[in-house]
């Protein structure tokens, strides 16, 4: 059938509006709305049958019940249930209610227009989201949006869910004395209470230690953000005692519904580093994307270490410079360590030393400067952990010995930088 004789038979099935004509043609032409492509195809069939169709109103239609009258309304209320949330990229969703959908597709039986067209979803996703483009400047995103607002017709409400914002940085520890991450107390699982008393094990807190590096830099994002929570991601993790120095460490903080995503990261830079104080200081922030906390959690990294090593026995430069030699460049197998057992799967592990360097202090210590593959045990590398690491220094050198003080100095992507521009987000012009 011709288009004319479709929708001929469209109008003959009772008053429709202009939008819910023209969205059966929709794959039929192109550079029209649904509703400007409905009064054409109206003043066609006028023509062609001397006999006018008289325009009906969105109120009228018995199809979408007048909800195609209403793309201004609900973009309004869309946008004002975010009136105080900073955002550049948007979408769209409908629940649209049973009779719309069943209305629609009884039209389309009964004019025998079953196939094609679009779906009156489709079409009030898209009409009421370029209206909010309109009202807020900002862009429509199909992908991982800043928002999403979910019109539920039926409910008449609107749901307005806003995605987390992201922060990248690096972070130095000069202290050895606090972990990474939030440690909950594991007597009273971070509640500080123990049958109605205070955790004597934690002192009431709730924590084993009462700062981490994520403490003394998430608040001041989490703030500057307007967020609910937060939740910090890191490229690894040194141990409680080692210092994260030289380039530092990548991590991403993750803040859960933010009332603004665009801070002035240098400002933030400094106020973390001011509220750190000499216990962690962080560097290149950056607005990140959501890919960026798997880039840095999963991404292989190499890391660069600095041993500060006590001896056992007297050792000779000679049989220091050997046992350096062996280890520089070699393959490395490591059965897990005693010290993590509790918490790691039994396996052997194996992995490269790429450059094993060092100086002997006296004949009782030594600085050594490891570069090597990520998961590599420095602390076993050194004393072979009662044999379960080989090769290793102190099994060489047929010494005991061990890492008296461990710094961590780069931690760098094996093939790839962590700072991919594709993973960062541009703040919008403020003149916009």
């Amino acid at each position: 059938m011709s288009v004319l004789a479709d929708a001929r038979a469209v109008l003959e099935n009772g008053p429709v509006c202009d939008a819910c004509l023209g969205r059966q043609f929709a794959d039929r032409s192109f550079g029209l709305t649904n509703a400007e492509r409905g009064r054409a195809l109206r003043v066609s069939v006028e023509l062609d049958d001397d006999d006018p169709h008289e325009s009906t109103g969105a109120d009228a239609c018995w199809v979408c019940e007048g909800l195609s009258g209403t793309f201004d309304e609900w973009a309004e209320r869309a946008v004002a249930a975010l009136d105080d949330v900073e955002f550049a990229t948007y979408q769209v969703g409908t629940r649209v209610p049973p009779l719309v959908e069943e209305n629609e597709a009884l039209l389309r039986e009964s004019a025998g227009v079953a196939e094609g067209g679009e779906s009156f979803k489709s079409e009030f996703n898209r009409e009421v989201g370029k209206r909010v483009g309109r009202l807020t400047d900002t862009e429509v995103d199909f992908g991982r949006p800043d928002v999403l607002f979910v019109l539920d017709l039926a409910d008449e409400s609107v749901d307005a869910q806003v995605n987390p914002a992201f922060v990248y940085g690096r972070y130095r520890k000069r202290s050895r004395e606090i972990p990474q991450t939030e440690w909950p107390c594991r007597e009273c699982n971070g509640t500080g209470r123990r049958g109605g008393e205070r955790c004597e094990h934690c002192g009431g807190s709730g924590y084993m230690y009462e700062e981490s590096v994520e403490q003394l830099v998430s608040p001041p994002i989490r703030e500057a953000m307007g967020g609910e929570e937060s939740s910090f991601h890191g490229a690894g993790r040194e141990d409680i005692d080692a210092k994260m120095l030289g380039t530092g460490r990548p991590f991403v903080v993750e803040v859960k519904r933010p009332r603004r995503r665009f801070p002035d990261v240098e400002a933030l830079e400094s106020e973390i580093n001011e509220f750190a104080g000499e216990k962690v200081e962080v560097e290149g922030l950056r607005l990140a994307t959501y890919e960026m906390v798997e880039r840095v959690k999963e991404l292989a990294a190499s890391k660069t270490y600095r041993a500060r090593v006590t001896f056992n026995g007297p050792v000779s430069e000679d049989d220091f410079a050997a046992a350096l030699d062996e280890l520089d460049g070699a393959t490395i197998e490591q059965n897990t360590p005693e010290r993590v057992s509790h918490r790691r799967a039994a396996k052997t592990r194996v992995r490269e030393a790429y450059s094993v360097s060092g100086e002997l202090v006296d004949d009782s210590h030594a600085i050594v400067e490891i570069h090597g593959e990520g998961g590599l045990y420095i602390k076993e590398l050194v004393s072979s952990d009662e044999g379960r690491t080989t090769p290793s220094l102190a099994g060489l050198l047929g010494v005991p010995c061990h890492v008296a003080e461990l710094d961590v100095l780069a931690v760098e992507g094996e093939d790839e930088p962590f700072e991919d521009p594709d993973y960062f987000v541009d703040a919008p012009d403020a003149e916009e």
